[in-house]
């Protein structure tokens, strides 16, 4: 059976249970409830579920709500027949206005559940505009360094110093790595969009991982970056490579979002259960209605000027997630942001006992 059948199925049953108790519920308290109380509190219950499920099941409750209406509750009890004009009048305009009640909110909620994939449409369309127009930045101004460089050194091969060469070289490998982390944050959004990350724990030296991050960033000429590695930091056991992907996400937004010659400290720490690596710089800080979407999906903050895709930090936060941690980031204005993550891990002393021997 199918999923859409044994949701069909289990709002029936709900409908009619919810109809059958609230009417046994009434006749217990027939010496202190009318007939009409009755039907007005049966009509409320047709409501709800008409709001709640589909339109064939709040049917179906509402015509066994008139069919026990009209047995327990009107005029001869307990029958189906109707003696009096007034009780059949009632029983016919509640029948109708349950029907009906029931049709127009189905429509009503078809009508919003439209206008609401009409919004998410939107919303989605407008996102990935962004996307795209951040991407064409994105790419095309590493592709263009990578591309002219290639060009000056064919074309000045025997007369170029090696000196300039290098310089040369040097914007090849930043801009080659600026395009590298591009597609990898389109690729690593849809493994944890599409549910297919899996984690490769090993034994993991984090004083290592953050150095060699520090390295790729190439930021030193524009900004201080500070770590003091903790050497009684124990091995952890963790997926290096997406942990790798999480240190460089948040530094370089660090790097992005604040003025050159900024400092950023990096610090580590461990209990015995938990490993925690702080990001602080000394920034400008983020806008207190704006820290709450930091970590959202195209998300980049206003007057943030061209670039970016806004996908580096929601997969920060996914990879960390994945680990079974935690991202916090607490700022303030014109004094700066903190980024801290809390991840559970396995450790081992192995490393500190061989430095000690």
């Amino acid at each position: 059976m199918s999923a859409k059948k044994t949701n069909k199925m289990r709002q029936f049953l709900i409908g009619m249970t919810s109809v059958t108790l609230l009417s046994v519920a009434c006749y217990a308290l027939g010496d202190l409830i009318d007939y009409r109380a009755v039907a007005l509190l049966l009509l409320v219950a047709v409501s709800i579920l008409a709001v709640l499920f589909d339109i064939l099941p709040v049917l179906a409750a509402a015509l066994l709500s008139a069919i026990l209406l009209n047995i327990f509750f009107i005029e001869p009890i307990p029958h189906y027949k109707i003696t009096d004009t007034e009780s059949v009048l009632l029983f016919l305009v509640y029948l109708f206005i349950a029907s009906v009640n029931a049709v127009l909110t189905n429509r009503l909620r078809n009508q919003e559940k439209k206008i609401r994939d009409r919004e998410e449409k939107e919303n989605t369309i407008k996102l990935y505009n962004t996307l795209l127009n951040s991407l064409s930045h994105e790419l095309k101004t590493p592709i263009a360094t990578i591309i002219g460089s290639i060009d000056t050194l064919k074309e000045t091969d025997n007369t170029i110093q090696s000196v300039q060469r290098m310089e040369l070289l040097s914007e090849m490998e930043i801009a080659s790595t600026r395009l590298n982390n591009q597609v990898e944050n389109l690729l690593n959004m849809s493994r944890l969009e599409t549910g297919t990350l899996k984690l490769k724990r090993d034994w993991c030296d984090v004083n290592e991982l953050v150095f060699l991050v520090i390295h790729k960033l190439h930021a030193t000429d524009t900004h201080e970056l500070i770590f003091d590695p903790d050497e009684t930091l124990p091995l952890f056991k963790l997926d290096s490579g997406l942990m790798e992907t999480v240190l460089n996400n948040i530094i370089h937004n660090a790097i992005r979002y604040t003025p050159q010659h900024s400092t950023i400290h990096i610090t580590t720490a461990y209990d015995e259960t938990h490993l925690w690596i702080s990001i602080r710089d000394n920034g400008n800080g983020i806008p207190e209605p704006e820290i709450s979407r930091v970590f959202e999906k195209f998300y980049r903050l206003p007057n943030s000027g061209t670039g970016g895709s806004g996908l580096g930090l929601s997969i920060a936060k996914g990879f960390v997630e994945a680990h079974g941690g935690t991202v916090q980031v607490m700022s303030y204005l014109n004094k700066g942001t903190t980024f801290t993550v809390m991840i559970p891990a396995e450790t081992s002393y192995l490393k500190s006992e061989k430095d000690d021997e």
